[in-house]
């Protein structure tokens, strides 16, 4: 089993909401919703995420920015959407996924994710990295 399978595994069998291979082994696995894990785990792993794959319920613009910034080498969403597509497709990311969204909505289901309306309009994933950060007062 590749890690991109094993972590897709890992986060359907305990239903995790994001989960990190590397080399056959877990070197994360959390159940949170938004983004804090995904800004912890960058700040705290850093170059480590270098080559992991990643499974991930919600990928939208956001999070693929950071999978883009850490150099993931592949990456399985529940949901993604269209715009992720897109950024992980420009950077030759493998991806694969369960179904494919316009956009990502709030929990509530009434308007795009505030990670998403910060994402959106940045330039680069560095930059939305940090606007980010600011956001979560990390």
């Amino acid at each position: 089993m590749n890690d991109l399978e094993l972590a897709k595994k890992i986060l359907k069998e305990n239903d995790l909401t994001l989960v990190f291979v590397k080399d056959g082994k877990i070197i994360f696995k959390g159940k949170s919703e938004g983004m804090k894990d995904l800004v912890l785990v960058v700040d705290r792993l850093g170059s480590q995420l270098r080559n992991s794959s990643v499974a991930d319920s919600v990928v939208g613009k956001a999070a693929a920015s950071l999978f883009i910034l850490s150099k993931i080498n592949s990456v399985f969403a529940g949901k993604i959407s269209e715009t992720a597509v897109a950024e992980l497709k420009e950077k030759s990311i493998y991806f694969e996924f369960d179904e494919i969204v316009e956009r990502i909505l709030n929990k509530d289901g009434t308007d795009t994710c505030p990670f998403e309306k910060i994402a959106l309009p940045s330039k680069s994933p560095e930059e939305t990295y940090k606007k980010i950060k600011s956001f979560l007062k990390l």
